[in-house]
């Protein structure tokens, strides 16, 4: 029954009666009475030569998919019931063998591409035989006596990646970074090389950002717009500033303006967010708390004379998830800043204003975008300038 690629349902049922028919002993014969079109498809209840074999009014869930009959040498036959599953986890064995059988009680048998292991024993213990495209086979009869088994795959060689339903973590933030920085269109691969990530996790933000129709993409999974706007939203969703970063609360005790001067000759690598790195003529209101992300935390917050503080705050030291967060920065007066997008996540994500601030951010990017989108052939992990 193994092939070297995934099959349908369809095919799943065939391979299995093929190989049920080779593995007969001399004079038995098995033929398929009828398929009534899968677990995707519809359920009437109506086999070969239209009899109906379910009682009318059985709930559509409790009809098998199709109907198998096997008949030894001496007449006997027996019907067995099929149920076709595309994918099938060992936890759903119990619900589907107890709903086919509140309608069906002859033999049972599931069909699936692939079963492991633990979902082959669990319907052993149902009393259900099985089979897969990898020619994993149970089949056993009591009238007429008939038992038959082989082993195929113990390790599903077409393993389906679940979809991705969350940004949380570095690999995810790197690339939602990536597709709101750089300005479409581009391939998934060239996206990756110029951001220095996966192709693999970029195109599992992509897929999950097509599904909430953030992204369009054309042919060949060339992504043609992205709404960054809906995308930095749908990130700060998942991420927090002060919990997705090790975040510290620090005193600068001559005040941002000192702050930001210690920083202009500061040799490390550092970069700005939060109020402090809103652009001029975007800020709702004077900045009274900053933030800065260090490569190095507080061993590098000592060198710029901030101190770590449980009340009376006015400064935040940033330890970052990725260093994502010091690419692509702009440099205003001597200072440099995290990208417009990281700004925006931080904003949205922070208490007090930090929400407003981050809307007022998103509608200053929204009218400036040559400001802060990279253009095609841009580098990005330098600085530039805003």
């Amino acid at each position: 029954m193994q092939r070297n690629r995934p099959i349908s349902e369809t095919e799943v049922l065939r391979d299995l009666l093929q190989a049920v028919t080779r593995s007969l002993p001399e004079g038995w014969a098995i033929r398929e009475e009828a398929l009534v079109g899968g677990s995707r498809g519809r359920k009437r209840g109506v086999f070969a030569g239209g009899a109906s074999l379910v009682a009318e009014g059985t709930p559509r869930s409790a009809v098998p998919d199709a109907l198998i009959t096997v008949s030894a040498p001496n007449g006997q036959s027996c019907r067995v019931a099929v149920e076709v599953k595309e994918r099938l986890e060992p936890r759903d064995i119990p619900a589907i063998v107890g709903r086919l059988r509140q309608s069906w009680k002859a033999p049972l048998m599931v069909v699936s591409r692939y079963l492991g292991p633990t979902a082959r024993r669990r319907l052993v213990e149902a009393g259900v035989g099985y089979a897969d495209a990898t020619g994993n086979l149970r089949f056993s009869l009591d009238r007429p006596a008939l038992f038959i088994q082989t082993s195929g795959a113990d390790a599903d060689p077409w393993p389906v990646e679940r979809p991705l339903k969350s940004l949380k973590g570095p690999g995810a933030g790197r690339a939602l970074r990536a597709l709101c920085d750089f300005r479409p269109p581009f391939g998934i691969r060239e996206l990756a090389e110029r951001s220095n990530t996966p192709v693999a996790t970029i195109w599992r933000v992509v897929d999950l950002l097509d599904r909430e129709t953030l992204v369009r993409r054309k042919e060949r999974g060339l992504v043609e717009s992205v709404e960054w706007a809906g995308a930095l939203r749908r990130w700060a969703q998942d991420y927090a500033f002060t919990e997705t970063n090790r975040v510290w609360p620090c005193l600068a005790p001559r005040g941002l303006p000192a702050l930001l001067e210690r920083l202009r000759k500061y040799k490390g690598t550092y970069a700005v967010t939060g109020s402090l790195a809103v652009p001029r003529g975007s800020a709702v209101a004077p900045p009274r708390l900053g933030a800065v992300y260090l490569e190095d935390g507080m061993k590098a917050a000592e060198q710029l004379d901030l101190r770590r503080t449980d009340t009376g705050a006015n400064f935040l030291v940033a330890e970052p998830f990725d260093p994502v967060v010091f690419d692509r920065t702009a440099v205003r007066d001597g200072v440099v800043f995290a990208a417009a997008t990281q700004v925006v996540a931080d904003l949205l994500t922070s208490p007090g204003r930090g929400p407003a601030e981050g809307d007022a951010l998103i509608a200053w990017m929204e009218h400036n975008e040559r400001a802060w989108r990279v253009g095609s052939g841009a580098g990005s992990g330098s600085a530039r300038p805003a």
